[in-house]
């Protein structure tokens, strides 16, 4: 954020009172506020232009909050995001701070609200949470994760989106089993249905580009009947 200029928040909310009210408040707190009404149309927002936190509700239309950051991680974002939630398990709210970076039961109190996100905000960079470095390197390959180049073995060439997601998401778990469910969720989303083969098409093609041999893998290795894991 520039000396001088207003924090940009993303505020994520589908019911329109409550959008309004938290727009205005957050207005007259000094914030430069751009909202989003649906999942998808929150994914876009973050796509499209740059925000120091996002304030976002779970239950949203189309693809609830987590999915949303989920799959904007993936992406290459670390926008911190304050969840707002009525799930009150535990494993939601596991899954809130794990997903994003806090997360505030509903109901809950404005003034709360206002100096969690204060506090996400302010946050230096090197307090975010952990992310992988833009050239990701194992054994003599190097992926560029922001230019979508890779560079093995195999050869060079340009990756696709999904595959740099597909790579994010097994670098970010490396040395542990990534079920076949979670990478067709954060990776595929809710609107496409691709088949478990389409992950392993992904895999063999990872194996060509990365594997000195591709029938015995040192990196991407397929563990039958629940997923992959990536071994540095």
């Amino acid at each position: 954020m520039q000396p001088g200029s207003k924090p940009r928040v993303l505020l994520v909310e589908d019911e329109e009172g409550l959008r309004q009210t938290l727009r205005l408040n957050l207005e007259l707190e000094g914030y430069h506020v751009t909202t989003a009404a649906t999942g998808p149309e929150a994914l876009e927002r973050l796509r499209g232009a740059r925000f120091d936190a996002a304030v976002m509700d779970v239950m949203l239309p189309g693809m609830d909050g987590f999915a949303v950051c989920e799959k904007a991680r993936l992406e290459g974002d670390r926008t911190p995001v304050l969840f707002l939630t009525a799930r009150t398990a535990v494993a939601d709210r596991v899954r809130g701070l794990r997903t994003g970076d806090d997360h505030l039961g509903k109901p809950f109190d404005l003034e709360e609200l206002m100096l969690r996100l204060a506090k996400l905000v302010a946050r230096p960079e090197d307090r975010g949470p952990a992310t992988l470095p833009e050239r990701y390197r194992f054994g003599p390959n190097e992926v560029d994760l922001v230019a979508y180049e890779a560079h093995g073995v195999g050869g060079s060439r340009t990756l696709s989106q999904r595959e740099v997601m597909l790579l994010r998401l097994l670098f970010e778990h490396a040395g542990q089993v990534v079920s076949r469910e979670e990478i067709l969720h954060k990776v595929w989303g809710y609107d496409v249905f691709p088949t478990t083969r389409t992950i392993d098409n992904f895999i063999v093609a990872f194996r060509k580009l990365f594997e000195p041999d591709g029938r015995n893998p040192v990196h991407f290795h397929s563990i039958r009947g629940v997923g992959y894991k990536f071994t540095p």
